[in-house]
């Protein structure tokens, strides 16, 4: 018992610690819109249209912390009914974090810090976790906890990419300097693959007839 209770904590802290980053960068970019500036070209266009940066920053602030709870084994078995309630706060969270993420590269110009492989990346793995959380919301409705795992771990594991991805590039960054466009681009993209060939080797490690949780709707 106390050896499953140190590896829910353990599995805690990480979440936490991969989600700080991105949880810190946007409090600091709200942080920035509140105070009025200082602008620059890359961050312009937030200024002239705040509202999407706005939703993004409080939604992923809100999956990714308390999402980080509803992964913790001990918390769901102990305390099935926090988890129903928490878990419809977490998808309503990821659904405004994704659709935000897509209305803000949909929407924002291309500035010269990005580029247009950036640009597609973003789109593609916002549908991604958009798709996933519908089937994530889809398999728990017909009582399918598995499924319902596994796929909104898919669906956390894109919305932590920017942790990832910070951990990707600030090794390049040290050693060899600013990356080119399609270079930056390509770390931003691993930083997706990454965290979501973890999730599939999460749930295809797991066998279903010794992990499967009972249903908790």
């Amino acid at each position: 018992m106390a050896a499953a209770r140190r590896a829910d904590w353990l599995t805690l802290a990480g979440l936490i610690a991969l989600a700080f980053i991105p949880v810190a960068a946007g409090v600091f970019r709200l942080a920035l819109l509140a105070a009025g500036g200082p602008q620059t070209a890359a961050n312009s266009r937030f200024f002239a249209a705040p509202s999407p940066v706005v939703l993004h920053v409080i939604s992923v602030t809100v999956f990714s912390l308390l999402g980080a709870v509803q992964f913790v084994p001990g918390i769901r078995h102990r305390r099935p009914a926090w988890h129903r309630a928490a878990g419809r706060v977490v998808g309503i969270a990821g659904l405004g974090a994704a659709t935000s993420g897509i209305w803000m590269a949909s929407s924002y110009a291309i500035v010269p810090a990005d580029s247009a492989l950036l640009h597609g990346f973003r789109l593609l793995f916002g549908w991604a976790k958009v798709f996933a959380l519908a089937l994530g919301v889809i398999a728990i409705l017909r009582k399918d906890v598995v499924r319902h795992q596994a796929w909104m771990r898919r669906a956390y594991a894109i919305g932590l990419g920017a942790g990832t991805q910070a951990l990707i590039q600030i090794p390049p960054l040290v050693l060899l300097g600013e990356p080119s466009d399609t270079g930056r681009a390509l770390m931003m993209g691993a930083g997706w693959v990454v965290n979501l060939a973890v999730a599939e080797w999460l749930i295809r490690t797991e066998s279903p007839g010794t992990s499967r949780p009972r249903s908790y709707v």
